[in-house]
């Protein structure tokens, strides 16, 4: 695909609210540093089955090197079964959004059994310029979608690795769902014009149906283990958040137990019951996970690097870092750049 065909800017219509305000979970979701957009419409009719899955070139002109993908399909209208090898299938209609986390290969039909076709071979540029789309099927009831993507270039993602390998969000029951229906109608609109929805919407949206498919699943789970089980208790939920919101900020343990109105011996017994580690560790984890990013980017300076993450020393940071990942910044960042 084109360099272009994805979207996501700065330039917002001023009709638009801005997005909800960040609460504990969105707080730590985009610490993970996500970047979303979307780039393509889709009109099925039935019959139809499409196999699909999200290609890094897809959304190469805002990710050059990502190494996590989400895939996501909004359901504007219609109905569809979206399978992945190994899970049932998942029934989506209009209304609703379905988040390939692992950016599986998956098929997406009007009914089971049919064979499928590789969707990319069905992809189109717009005459217009507009997002590439996809038409095809037998002309019978039409299934309308637009799809996007969120991705990181962090290796180290205690997101991703949690989370079930496709998440289902009832946009009519999202807590944010009037701004997503907003965006999501100003998106339609901008395609049935035939112009890009090159707006810095499109990519805060994909970033709330994120936040939003994550907490609807927390919601109804009660089995989680180690991170995601953080967010269940909202006084380790605000902790999270503090940690994350300013990486710089030095917390020590009696300082966030206040912060979040606990007693400090009963907070860091439910933060490593939840976590697995005590706060000062999984702060110190959290910052070499941010350098580990930084070093492997090729960010010049060691030292700045360490200022970045909280150190006011390199040496105060070259300790930590070894104590963390086993080795030295420097022996590390070599180690990232040599062909696997």
């Amino acid at each position: 695909m084109q360099n272009d065909r994805a979207s996501a800017s700065s330039d917002c219509p001023s009709e638009q609210k801005g997005p909800p305000t960040p609460d504990p979970l969105s707080d730590v979701l985009r610490a993970v540093r996500l970047t979303g957009g979307v780039f393509l419409d889709v009109r099925l009719t039935a019959p139809y089955s499409v196999v699909t899955t999200l290609m890094a070139e897809d959304c190469r002109s805002i990710l050059q090197d990502p190494l996590q993908l989400i895939f996501f399909h909004v359901v504007l209208a219609g109905y569809m079964l979206l399978q992945i090898e190994g899970e049932p299938p998942l029934e989506v209609e209009g209304g609703e959004v379905v988040l390939l986390t692992h950016n599986d290969v998956h098929t997406l039909s009007s009914a089971p059994g049919l064979a499928p076709i590789d969707g990319q071979s069905l992809m189109r540029l717009s005459e217009g310029g507009g997002l590439t789309r996809i038409v095809h099927g037998g002309g019978g009831e039409e299934t309308h979608l637009i799809c996007g993507f969120l991705g990181s270039s962090e290796a180290i993602n205690p997101v991703f690795a949690l989370l079930p390998r496709a998440l289902k969000l009832d946009l009519r029951q999202a807590a944010s769902r009037e701004w997503v229906e907003s965006s999501v109608r100003f998106a339609v609109a901008e395609l049935v014009e035939g112009r890009l929805a090159s707006s810095g919407v499109m990519s805060h949206l994909s970033e709330v149906l994120f936040v939003e498919a994550v907490r609807h699943f927390l919601e109804r789970r009660e089995d989680h283990a180690g991170w995601l089980r953080g967010f269940q208790d909202p006084h380790i939920a605000q902790a999270l958040a503090l940690i994350h919101r300013d990486v710089r900020t030095e917390w020590l343990t009696a300082d966030l137990a206040r912060a979040v109105g606990m007693s400090r011996s009963t907070f860091v017994e439910r933060f490593t019951d939840l976590l697995g580690v005590p706060p000062m560790r999984y702060q110190r984890q959290w910052r070499m996970q941010l350098a580990c990013q930084q070093l492997r980017e090729g960010r010049p300076g060691i030292s700045q690097i360490a200022y970045d993450v909280g150190y006011d020393s390199v040496e105060a940071f070259s300790r930590a870092f070894k104590r963390v990942m086993g080795t030295t910044p420097a022996d590390w960042r070599k180690a990232s750049k040599r062909p696997a």
